[in-house]
């Protein structure tokens, strides 16, 4: 048997052609794995999808309750977690639909989201279809973000964004996203993404050597210079429960861990150079902004204490990563 390979396998869908195949990754969600299949089963129902969970070595009884709760569904059982990427990789390996997605186990997708998403990749082409992410608390999740850039740094870390609000919404930044509009942006979160399968063929799905963080943001890269933008279609909402997994595992690592997989991907794909002065203006303006709100939370602590405590958590962060990835 292949590396990879199913260890049980059930029905991808009781029709005969299903529109698209849904990866679920899962590790130790359970309950949130439930529901994530529960509002997909309705879709499996309809014939619109088929749906693959790959259970990355759980121990919280996962791989039963996909067995027990939802047959319908097919199931990849791994010793191992090899990360989110792989993981979907494996799942879509064998899928034969026009269409592909790949979703957290924390995400519920909306009554319509699935078939908005379809109707939007039917008008686009070849393109990557984002939704848009809702929070457990009826916020709207900021899950469209620019590509690393020396631009983003001076946009957002230097503060010209505040001065040039065309720029901000240009870049579709925290503030000054309309998360109401339908638009292209550089590249979205991975809780929920949907496009044609020969994309994903011909770009070969995700990078598995980027085993956690920045493998969406590297999808969507590699799909914009083969001239495939990334589209967000706010009429599709998904239900997200925000770093689930990666929450357990890492707690309040996770920020060092995703400075260190935006490093990491910056120096593979930008290469050394301009990662080295994306990372020094990142670094300096960082440095710049987290003293100017050390005085600040001085004057007025409960206004800016937690933006201070964060700038300088995300300062830390970034030396850290640049220490690591030199």
């Amino acid at each position: 048997m292949p590396e990879g390979a199913p260890a049980r396998m059930g029905p991808l869908s009781a029709h005969a052609a299903p529109a698209v195949t849904v990866a679920v990754v899962s590790w130790n969600t359970r309950d949130l794995l439930d529901a994530c299949l529960r509002a997909l089963e309705p879709e499996h129902v309809a014939g619109r999808a088929a749906v693959v969970v790959v259970d990355n070595g759980s121990g919280d009884g996962s791989p039963a309750l996909v067995r027990d709760a939802h047959p319908w569904a097919a199931l990849v059982e791994r010793p191992d977690n090899p990360g989110f990427g792989t993981a979907a990789n494996v799942a879509l390996a064998g899928a034969r639909t026009p269409y592909v997605a790949v979703a957290n186990a924390d995400t519920a997708v909306t009554p319509g989201a699935l078939d908005a998403l379809l109707a939007a990749a039917a008008r686009h082409g070849d393109a990557v279809l984002a939704p848009c992410l809702r929070t457990p608390g009826g916020g709207i999740q900021h899950s469209v973000h620019p590509f690393p850039s020396l631009r983003q740094v001076a946009a957002v870390d230097l503060g010209l964004a505040r001065v040039l609000p065309g720029e901000a919404r240009r870049l579709a930044l925290e503030g000054a996203w309309d998360p109401g509009a339908g638009r292209t942006v550089d590249w979205a979160h991975g809780a929920f993404l949907l496009l044609p399968r020969a994309l994903w063929e011909r770009l070969g799905g995700f990078d598995p050597s980027m085993w956690m963080y920045a493998e969406d943001l590297d999808l969507c890269w590699r799909a914009a210079r083969a001239g495939a933008p990334t589209r967000y279609v706010p009429d599709a909402v998904v239900e997200h429960h925000v770093a689930a997994s990666t929450t357990q595992a890492w707690g309040a690592g996770r920020l060092q861990r995703s400075q260190r997989a935006a490093h990491a991907w910056s120096r593979r794909r930008l290469g050394p150079a301009r990662t080295a002065a994306w990372w020094a203006l990142a670094v300096g303006a960082g440095g710049v902004r987290s003293a100017a709100l050390t005085v600040a939370a001085r004057l007025a602590p409960a206004g800016y204490g937690w933006r201070r405590d964060r700038a300088h958590a995300l300062l830390a962060a970034r030396l850290a990563a640049r220490r690591e990835g030199s």
